[in-house]
């Protein structure tokens, strides 16, 4: 299912426009992206919270040529931990 698909049922269930539907996920994402720039936490009880994590500065290898070793700067990574309501539903 993508983001179109996702559009179209939310527009069935909730009697919306497709064009209504559209807007309130893309609404939804960037109040979420907004939250996690500011390193916070987005809970929705019963399937999951999002949070960020700065993963931290290493050195790796270059692939082209192993014998020369590059920095790897630190970065902010989202991460999502499903909720307890979301295990249970794909367990059954």
């Amino acid at each position: 299912m993508n983001k179109a698909d996702l559009a179209q049922l939310l527009a069935e269930k909730m009697n919306l426009s497709k064009r209504e539907a559209e807007d309130f996920i893309n609404n939804m994402l960037d109040a979420i992206i907004a939250e996690l720039k500011k390193d916070g936490e987005v809970v929705l009880t019963g399937f999951g919270a999002f949070s960020s994590k700065t993963r931290a500065a290493r050195t790796g290898v270059n692939p082209q040529n192993p014998s020369e070793k590059i920095q790897i700067p630190a970065v902010k990574v989202p991460k999502f931990k499903a909720g307890k309501a979301l295990k249970d539903a794909l367990k059954a």
